[in-house]
């Protein structure tokens, strides 16, 4: 593990490692399913990283992104080629928020949103800019 290891929590989780599996090359570490049959814990790895998962349960608390309108939080992810797996994604059934595209700070970029409501940041970083060019670019953002 991590120090830090995004929890997300989905309305259908064993549907999300499926998606997962085909859309970001995870891996399925373990799953643990409640007497309902609900998923109380399931892990998967994303490259290097693990990704908690879990069935939304209202008793506990743990909703999705779908029942509550939205998730403010984006899960970056740093692969050796963007393109290719941000296709690959939508492939698997990831919808378009941002298309993958050069930026200013030197990563190849862009955003989805996975069949859970869960935002995906996709990038590959293509050159090493200087902090003091990234201030200058951020000026003609605005």
């Amino acid at each position: 593990m991590n120090t830090v290891t995004p929890h997300l929590v989905c309305a259908g989780a064993s549907k999300a490692i499926e998606f997962y599996i085909k859309a970001f090359n995870a891996k399925e570490i373990s799953r643990l399913a409640g007497p309902d049959g609900m998923l109380m814990h399931a892990e998967v790895r994303i490259g290097d990283s693990v990704v908690m998962l879990m069935d939304e349960n209202k008793q506990w608390g743990a909703l999705g992104p779908v029942a509550l309108n939205g998730s403010p939080v984006t899960v970056h992810l740093y692969v050796d080629n963007s393109d290719a797996i941000y296709e690959q994604a939508i492939a698997a059934g990831a919808t378009p928020v941002m298309p993958i595209d050069d930026t200013f700070w030197g990563d190849r970029y862009g955003v989805l949103k996975d069949p859970f409501g869960h935002n995906w940041s996709i990038a590959t970083h293509m050159r090493d800019v200087s902090e003091e060019d990234i201030r200058e670019a951020v000026k003609g953002c605005a």
